[in-house]
């Protein structure tokens, strides 16, 4: 009788959940955290909400992880030029629990996508000032010194857009800061003893392309994110805009097409070590395959900040939308010579 009544499983790290850590992974027989939204991976990567009241277990079916995130609000420090660190952008957001979006809830995918362990808010904030950073280096935002008003007004739509595309963000506030209180030279020298300190733990040369990563691992964590997003990345391409005449109809299908045909081609790679059935690939043809894969899966990220532009597109004219697909035309030709290559056995030629 006592088993009707078993307790769960104390959740580990629910305590920083709003502060310190944005999301924890729910182990089978944990509860639901107080505050929080429940969201289940199955097996096939596909997420969906849970609807356990807090304190309830969550059930899980085989093969399925579970994630608890606090939506906050949580305020971060952004440095967008990584030449200016005085320059930051003190962001604050949250993660809205009943997100309308119709491709589906992108914080969810997100987790499902990208994360494994606990999602740190200083790690999310790295990973979206990383997401500025190439946006503007890319020229998909523009944040020019001394910005006039509506400069900064259009900053902050693209950032908006943006962050929320790329994770699922939703942001309250923005505002420019100093960080010039930062003592950057004690950060560089702590940086420049660590690296010291590992080269001579590790005298041993190591090729510049493994990058100290286990191939399979890195190479899986790419796939997953091809196999994931691709899907949803159309249906943003689908409703992102409406083209207004044919020519730009007829791009947009042919664009859907490319992506369709990636993500089938995604959803059947070839094993990352067989070159062919029993027949096992060398070291360098693993590195290779999986560096190609990892090129794919940042080739995403610039998809996500086209998709953040392409909302309303059609507003400002089919000129502009036209550079846009020119944009779209650039990135899935990346995508698909990538993959191309990623499923080649024979060795292809890289670019530096």
């Amino acid at each position: 009788m006592m088993g009707f009544f078993k307790r769960t499983t104390p959740v580990a790290g629910a305590c920083e959940l709003g502060r310190g850590a944005v999301a924890v992974p729910l182990q089978p027989g944990c509860g639901a955290p107080p505050g929080c939204t429940v969201v289940i991976v199955d097996a096939q990567g596909k997420p969906r909400r849970a609807t356990t009241p807090a304190g309830k277990k969550v059930e899980l079916r085989p093969g399925e992880l579970a994630w608890a995130y606090h939506p906050g609000p949580y305020t971060v420090d952004l440095v967008p030029y990584a030449q200016a660190p005085e320059i930051g952008l003190r962001t604050t957001f949250a993660i809205d629990p009943l997100d309308p979006a119709p491709a589906g809830k992108r914080f969810d995918l997100y987790l499902a996508a990208e994360c494994e362990v606990r999602v740190d808010l200083a790690g999310l904030a790295h990973a979206a000032q990383d997401a500025v950073r190439g946006a503007l280096a890319h020229g998909t935002l523009e944040l020019p010194p001394c910005a006039a008003i509506d400069e900064w007004n259009a900053f902050r739509l693209g950032l908006n857009q943006l962050l929320y595309l790329r994770f699922g963000l939703t942001i309250d506030d923005c505002v420019p800061v100093d960080l010039a209180g930062v003592d950057y030279a004690a950060q560089l020298a702590a940086r420049a003893a660590a690296s010291a300190s590992a080269s001579a733990s590790d005298p041993a040369p190591v090729p510049a392309a493994a990058e100290r990563v286990e191939p399979a691992l890195a190479d899986a964590r790419a796939l997953r994110r091809l196999f994931l997003e691709l899907p949803c990345v159309m249906c943003g391409l689908r409703l992102g805009a409406l083209p207004s005449g044919q020519d730009l109809f007829r791009r947009q299908q042919a664009l859907l097409g490319r992506l369709d045909r990636l993500a089938v081609e995604t959803a059947t790679m070839p094993s990352l070590v067989l070159a062919a059935p029993g027949q096992p690939l060398g070291l360098d043809g693993q590195l290779r395959r999986m560096r190609h894969a990892r090129r794919a899966a940042a080739a995403l990220d610039e998809v996500w900040a086209l998709l953040a532009r392409l909302d309303g597109a059609e507003q400002r004219g089919d000129a502009y939308l036209a550079g846009l697909y020119d944009e779209a035309e650039r990135i899935v030709s990346n995508l698909e010579a990538e993959c191309a290559a990623r499923r080649a056995v024979d060795t292809v030629p890289e670019a530096a």
